[in-house]
């Protein structure tokens, strides 16, 4: 810097003033960063200007507050420096106010001395000619700054925008964060509302471990809750910070920034959270930086996040139509060709999978196996039952020749397999070809119903409880011969419970008054005129599920 010129003589009060003015504004560093040429506009004053102390005030959102400070002061007083922005006051006590103006939008500052003795006229100009070059450096200063966040941030943002991959975009993040603060370590936490948690899904520094936090521990689920920014000079003296993590991982945690990282919406979707800058405290061109980077954070997240979720979506779809696949091959592709019987069957599971279940087990040339089981619940689970369910039968069926063996032994797998977590009911007939008898079993199933030809019907109910709740539960069998012209109408609750708009069922008698109007006709076709007066009925319904229909017609 020019030393600044004088008309005054050489010695004079006035020219040994502008020398000390001189002297300290050559001093004054213009390529700092704001906050550190802000120290050294009061570290200057203090040595230079012949006061003991000096501090500097700044308005952060409409209150005076203080920015640097240095030599010995008196105690701080926002209600004087709220006076001297406003020029109401100059002098107060032991300090001595000057009001720079800077031209810009926001109020400028106020530079506190603390003189040893009262200053003269002359003094007071020349420390009032000096915060107003403080401050026009200042503002400069951070004009240049702001521009090379901005540049920063622009950046950035192009680096946010280059992966939609979670787990990358975290990581460079943390990169940008950590190269343009200074810091050692970072962590990005997301915030999981759902189980009132934040988590890190990469840290950089970490070895890549995953941490979760409640939201009510830590310095960072504090953040998360209130959206606060805390800057901490050592970590271990704030009461809210939790060291199980530094013992884990043999750290020392020392300086500490972290702060909210909120979408265009202000919600807290993360928090970023830095450890250890290495050449001294965090400080407000950090935070800045950050803040200006946090939006972009924010959506860059989200649009990976929705992403991943999207990608997660289309796997689990693409495993569910594979798991449908291959419970559609556990069923029968058609029901068998039996001499004397016309069979139809139909089968619509309300997701891609379903805990309804069919089968038609040949046991000899003359007899077969009918069943109709319905695990409860819906989706995977439900059909990872209904799995287990066609595996257990037929390989008991190969063993046991008894109805009631087979049911009970089908109860107690069951109930081992799942620990009474999942049931199911269950109906098997036993379909005696050459002598046209049906011996049955249910289990706690909708009652199949047998339609005679002269119209009028019968429910099979004996049997016994649901399958899979209590151990060694024992099942009666029930028997009925089947004429030429009768209709076994089996199915589950899916046809029986479906409703209409006024959430009535549809019910076993209107299935039974269907098939009795359709008896005379072929099985299938009597499958499609059930299965179209449920779906009439049902047109704006609430309930829907997995839906079985099974007709056996003697003939």
């Amino acid at each position: 810097m020019k030393d600044i010129p004088s008309s005054q003589p050489a010695g004079t009060p006035a020219r040994r003033g502008l020398s000390l003015l001189n002297d300290a504004l050559v001093t004054l560093n213009l390529e700092a960063a704001p906050d550190a040429l802000g120290q050294q506009v009061v570290e200057t004053a203090a040595a230079c200007l012949g006061v003991r102390g000096a501090r500097l005030w700044r308005m952060l959102e409409s209150k005076p507050v203080v920015w640097q400070q240095a030599g010995s002061l008196p105690a701080e007083d926002p209600s004087v420096a709220a006076k001297a922005f406003s020029g109401l006051v100059s002098s107060s006590g032991t300090s001595e106010w000057f009001f720079a103006a800077t031209g810009d939008s926001h109020a400028g500052l106020v530079l506190e001395v603390a003189p040893t003795q009262p200053l003269d006229a002359e003094t007071r100009s020349l420390v009032a000619l000096y915060s107003r070059y403080a401050a026009s450096a200042l503002t400069g200063t951070e004009r240049r700054h702001t521009i090379e966040t901005l540049s920063s941030v622009v950046e950035a943002t192009k680096q946010l925008n280059s992966t939609l991959d979670l787990g990358e975009l975290i990581n460079i993040v943390l990169q940008l964060a950590t190269r343009q603060t200074g810091a050692d370590r970072g962590t990005v936490f997301l915030v999981d509302k759902e189980h009132d948690e934040i988590w890190s899904l990469v840290g950089l520094g970490l070895a890549q471990q995953e941490i979760r936090i409640p939201m009510s521990r830590g310095i960072a689920g504090h953040v998360a809750r209130t959206g606060e920014t805390i800057n901490l000079l050592n970590a271990y003296e704030d009461p809210r910070f939790e060291p199980d993590v530094d013992r884990r991982l043999g750290y020392r945690t020392r300086t500490l920034l972290c702060i909210p990282i909120r979408n265009k919406d202000n919600d807290v979707v993360g928090v970023l959270q830095l450890l250890n800058k290495t050449d001294g405290p965090f400080n407000t061109e950090d935070t800045d930086f950050l803040r200006a980077l946090s939006v972009h954070c924010a959506l860059a997240i989200e649009n990976a996040q929705l992403h991943r979720e999207l990608l997660h979506k289309q796997k689990l779809e693409r495993d569910l139509a594979l798991a449908r696949s291959i419970q559609r091959g556990l069923l029968p592709e058609h029901p068998p060709a039996i001499e004397g019987f016309d069979i139809a069957v139909s089968h619509r599971a309300s997701q891609m999978v379903g805990g309804d279940y069919y089968d038609f087990i040949p046991l000899s040339p003359q007899s077969m196996l009918l069943v109709i089981a319905d695990v409860e619940g819906k989706g995977v689970a439900s059909a990872l039952v209904m799995a287990n369910l066609q595996a257990t039968l037929r390989a008991l069926v190969v063993h046991l020749h008894s109805l009631e063996r087979i049911v009970s032994s089908v109860n107690d797998m069951i109930l081992a397999d799942t620990r009474a977590q999942k049931y199911m009911s269950m109906f098997v007939g036993l379909l005696d070809q050459r002598n046209r008898t049906f011996h049955y079993i249910n289990a706690g199933h909708v009652p199949p119903a047998v339609v005679r030809a002269s119209g009028e019907h019968v429910f099979l109910k004996e049997g016994g409880m649901v399958v899979g709740i209590f151990p060694g539960v024992a099942y009666e069998r029930g028997y009925l011969k089947l004429l030429p012209g009768d209709v076994f109408v089996g199915c589950t609750d899916g046809i029986t419970e479906s409703m209409d708009v006024q959430s009535n069922e549809y019910g076993l008698e209107r299935l039974v008054e269907t098939i009795g109007r359709e008896r005379s006709s072929p099985a299938e076709r009597v499958v499609e005129s059930v299965l179209t007066d449920v779906d009439r009925f049902s047109r704006g319904g609430p309930h829907e599920d997995d839906r079985i229909i099974m007709i056996l017609k003697a003939l």
